[in-house]
């Protein structure tokens, strides 16, 4: 028997400068913070899932004794998350990042149905907004 993987818990992407991260997941998002970890990470809420965002120079590093175990990781270069956001709402957050001064890489309806928006965060990361609808959710 196969164990079911009910859906994707935590999504990790990574950022050099954790100030600018926070100012823009917590304030041009407004994801709510979970938790900041000096310069190592901020973690926020996001839907029934969690958003982690780590500075990659500090989670190479392996956990001091006293700390969980968790293993080395990090990655370079820039991640890509997508948001599910209802249609209603996407227009909505097109203006919102727009007002904040996000430019908006790409915006345009899949033709199976379902729109999806593309921008960056501050370190670079490619962030889509999309209707569960283009995965046929």
């Amino acid at each position: 028997m196969n164990p079911l993987m009910e859906g994707v818990l935590e999504t990790a992407l990574y950022a050099d400068d954790l100030d600018a991260a926070e100012a823009f997941y917590g304030g041009v998002l407004g994801l709510q913070k979970i938790s900041r970890g000096g310069n190592r990470h901020v973690f926020y809420r996001c839907g029934p899932g969690v958003l982690l965002i780590f500075n990659s120079h500090e989670t190479v590093k392996p956990p001091e004794s006293s700390s969980l175990p968790v293993p080395p990781h990090g990655t370079k270069g820039h991640g890509h998350a997508c948001f599910r956001v209802g249609g209603n709402d996407i227009e909505a957050m097109a203006q919102k990042l727009k007002a904040a001064g996000v430019a908006i890489e790409a915006d345009f309806n899949w033709p199976n149905g379902g729109r999806s928006i593309y921008f960056r965060d501050p370190a670079g990361n490619s962030l889509e907004c999309a209707e569960p609808r283009i995965w046929g959710l």
